[in-house]
């Protein structure tokens, strides 16, 4: 496995590669990784010959008062876990080689980005599809992996790659969770013993709303009552919300619907979503 740092060699190692025929995966991680990562890692070796992960903390998807500084940075361990997992190539750049003095262009998908995590994080996705596209041009993958965790971000990268025309299969691989449900995520690591145990009223709470919206209660009720459970547990609640599996807008009858939900406990931010299946029309 070969970990490299600056743009040069890497264009060099992937033309080598490219020369070869070989297909190559793309995972895109800001390190700290978990279960979550290398489910990506092995989906991401079932579907093509090479698989490159790049670590890059992305300071253009961090806004002020963000937990920037904080956001856990573990090299040594990540390399460790890549190298037993068996992936060719670790892209580890620093912030300099990314966005080089003079960087001066962003880029923004309308629509996907607007509302939930787009509303309580502004400019958020404008960084992410910002360092996407030049990971994308940068390594030239056939195919990139990303956790469904990240629903809205999944849907802002289908989205930038239609919209650019990019040869790129974008591949969603389902959440991965702790035995109790909480979804894995590098900002686990923040919560005290007393936040985790109330962190799993996340997923708990979807699954409530999930359950009574198929089984025909009205979605402002089950919403409302996920809000209350999530509030009663202690979270500060962002939103919790139903929306059109591919364009995060209002549900359409016979289409593919998703129930998301952001939260704070203590100084921690969660995320998660399940699906919800399609309302019958007529």
């Amino acid at each position: 496995m070969q970990t490299v740092r600056d743009l040069a060699t890497l264009r060099q190692t992937i033309a080598g590669l490219r020369g070869n025929g070989e297909r190559l995966a793309l995972v895109p991680t800001m390190g700290a990784l978990h279960d979550g990562h290398m489910a990506l890692v092995e989906a991401a070796r079932r579907r093509a010959d090479r698989v490159v992960v790049s670590i890059f903390v992305n300071p253009m998807q961090f806004a002020a008062g963000e937990d920037l500084d904080r956001y856990p940075r573990r090299e040594q361990a990540d390399v460790r876990m890549l190298a037993d997992a068996g992936v060719d190539l670790i892209w580890m750049p620093d912030a300099a080689v990314m966005y080089p003095d003079g960087f001066a262009t962003s880029i923004r998908v309308a629509g996907v980005s607007e509302g939930l995590d787009g509303a309580a994080r502004p400019g958020h996705f404008d960084g992410v599809a910002t360092v996407v596209a030049k990971l994308f041009h940068q390594v030239r993958p056939d195919v990139a992996l990303f956790g469904e965790k990240d629903f809205q971000q999944l849907a802002v990268i289908r989205r930038l790659v239609a919209d650019l025309d990019m040869d790129i299969d974008i591949v969603g691989v389902p959440t991965q969770r702790e035995d109790d449900g909480l979804a894995l995520s590098s900002r686990n690591i923040y919560l005290d013993e007393g936040e985790r145990q109330a962190a799993v009223t996340l997923p708990r709470a979807l699954g409530i709303a999930t359950r009574a919206i198929e089984s025909g209660q009205t979605v402002d009720a089950a919403l409302a009552q996920a809000s209350e459970m999530l509030v009663a547990a202690g979270f500060a609640v962002d939103y919790v919300a139903l929306v059109d599996a591919e364009t995060l807008g209002r549900p359409r009858p016979g289409h593919d619907r998703r129930l998301l939900a952001a939260a704070r406990i203590g100084a921690t931010r969660l995320i998660d979503n399940v699906a919800v299946r399609a309302e019958q029309q007529g």
